[in-house]
């Protein structure tokens, strides 16, 4: 390929917020390459690695439509082989929130990243802030290991009605679609309470009660984190990030909303 290139990493099951991705890969290079490939070992045991969907014909479609210039779907052969033995460890900013709540996940997501930058060696790589975690342990780890590679934010996007794409809303019965809502809003509503100068404990107290009158039967966390170390911050104060993760039904929706 000439000229610059910018990667988009995916999963597959490709949504409007993949697509998004590629767009802003637009932007950033002269040629666009995606990756799809459902890397299992940010699985972790009893998740849905074996049902994440995979639909790689539609995948394929909607690139090219969206003006993908060449797409990249390796077996777990390729990127794992025989003898694989190394894997990536970030600490700090893995630790917390989806690190407790899925061990060895962000092990995994660095070491394919990582992998994948190697064997596509592009110039900018796009990832979606939904998953804002994620993309803060892969900016950790590309300043760590010095690799020559810009990467790029692209903010949350979603539904008309608010909710996050996420390519786990197919998993979501239609009751659980729109309990799934109670999620954003009660996002957008502690974001609304801090900065009207709420006690930060009184609004995420009132957070996850509203998640789980809502229908979640589960919540791994709702915090408020320092944007760049995602640190807890009891305090409203500089760049930070709401963030939570919880449950409804069969799956697992995380969100966040900057502050």
């Amino acid at each position: 390929m000439s000229g610059k290139v910018a990667l988009v990493p995916t999963m597959g099951a490709l949504h409007a917020g993949h697509l998004a991705l590629v767009a802003k890969a637009r932007q950033r290079g002269d040629q666009v390459a995606a990756s799809i490939f459902v890397n299992p070992t940010q699985f972790g045991e009893g998740e849905d690695f074996g049902r994440y969907p995979r639909r790689e014909d539609e995948d394929l479609r909607m690139l090219e439509g969206a003006g993908c210039d060449l797409v990249w779907l390796p077996s777990v052969s390729d990127i794992y082989p025989d003898g694989f033995s190394t894997r990536i460890s970030v600490s700090g900013v893995s630790e917390r929130w989806e690190g407790e709540a899925r061990p060895g996940h962000f092990d995994g997501v660095a070491t394919i990243v990582a992998k994948l930058l190697l064997a596509v060696r592009p110039d900018a790589a796009v990832f979606g802030e939904k998953d804002f975690q994620q993309l803060a342990v892969i900016r950790r780890m590309v300043s760590d290991l010095g690799l020559p590679v810009d990467i790029v934010g692209l903010p949350t996007v979603r539904e008309p009605d608010g909710l996050a794409l996420s390519s786990r809303n197919a998993y979501l019965s239609p009751e659980e679609r729109q309990q799934a809502l109670c999620l954003p809003r009660a996002l957008g509503a502690a974001r609304a309470a801090i900065i009207s100068g709420t006690a930060v404990a009184d609004v995420l107290h009132e957070a996850r009660a509203s998640l789980r009158n809502g229908g979640f039967s589960r919540i791994d966390y709702f915090a408020l984190v320092d944007a760049a170390t995602l640190e807890p911050i009891e305090d409203s104060k500089g760049e930070m990030r709401l963030i939570a993760a919880a449950v409804i039904g069969t799956t697992r929706l995380i969100d966040n909303l900057a502050i």
